[in-house]
């Protein structure tokens, strides 16, 4: 079995901890209240399943469907906001930046800098993140394979920044559907990096409703054990007390009153396939 590198975001030591560690919190940051009362619930709910949490929202949405659609309170504002959840939940924070202008400000806040999907071939963009040091979360592109992914760390390790996490996030098929091949999960973590899974955006119906993605939410726990069973080391999962009202991706939230139960089945899944790697 390849051991993915320790990487340490705060106290939180991921991958060789042993633990399975959770990624969550809403798409976007909606308001300020709504942000931090997520970021309060789902770190209850993390410690009672004994999974380190990293709280995540974006500030700006800018690959949204519609221009129309909500993007969220920009980079001062937003920067603001997960920067006041931060010190006063003491959470590590993650958030999605679009352009290379955007990493050096977001690095005074965010913990670990996320490249979305869509950029993760942009090298200005993976290079002005790895520059930052900070740790950078590489989502898989939707048409990319996992062999692929070798080429976006090295432009990120090529500033002398190591700290990558890679994630899977399913794959195109067809028009306006994902699928997920398991098997990108054991090829990813021979990069020697952590692998995290995104339970919610593989279940996304991109663009399905036309001006926006639709979801199809009622498989976000098959797929979560699945990757468990796979041997991820982490959780990305947005959540949301209300999906249906909910200014971005709510389609393919999960239900935040189906954290607790998910995450607890996650945890003793996890144990259970640890076990087996190590026996």
């Amino acid at each position: 079995m390849v051991v993915a590198r320790e990487i340490q975001v705060g106290n939180l030591r991921l991958a060789q901890s042993g633990q399975l560690f959770l990624i969550a919190g809403p798409c976007v940051i909606e308001s300020e209240s709504h942000a931090r009362m997520m970021g309060e619930k789902i770190a209850r709910i993390a410690a009672d399943a004994g999974i380190p949490y990293i709280f995540k929202a974006s500030y700006d949405k800018a690959n949204r469907s519609s221009v129309s659609s909500f993007r969220g309170p920009g980079l001062a504002e937003g920067l603001r906001i997960l920067g006041k959840i931060k010190s006063e939940l003491n959470l590590p924070i993650l958030t999605d930046i679009h352009e290379p202008s955007h990493a050096a400000p977001a690095a005074q806040v965010a913990d670990i800098l996320q490249i979305p999907a869509f950029l993760a071939r942009q090298t200005d963009l993976l290079v002005a993140a790895g520059k930052t040091g900070r740790i950078v979360n590489i989502k898989k592109p939707q048409f990319a394979s996992p062999a692929d992914m070798k080429n976006a760390v090295e432009k990120v390790a090529s500033t002398g920044n190591t700290t990558i996490i890679l994630t899977e996030r399913g794959s195109s098929f067809g028009y306006q559907n994902l699928v997920v091949d398991f098997r990108g999960i054991p090829q990813m973590k021979k990069v020697g990096y952590p692998v995290v899974f995104d339970a919610t955006h593989s279940v996304q119906l991109p663009g399905g409703q036309g001006h926006a993605s639709g979801g199809q939410p009622e498989f976000i726990e098959p797929l979560a054990r699945a990757a468990v069973a796979a041997g991820v080391d982490g959780l990305f999962l947005e959540t949301h007390d209300d999906p249906a009202k909910a200014l971005s991706d709510g389609a393919n939230a999960l239900p935040l009153a189906q954290l607790p139960a998910l995450l607890a089945r996650m945890k003793a899944l996890s144990t259970l396939v640890r076990s087996w790697s190590t026996s």
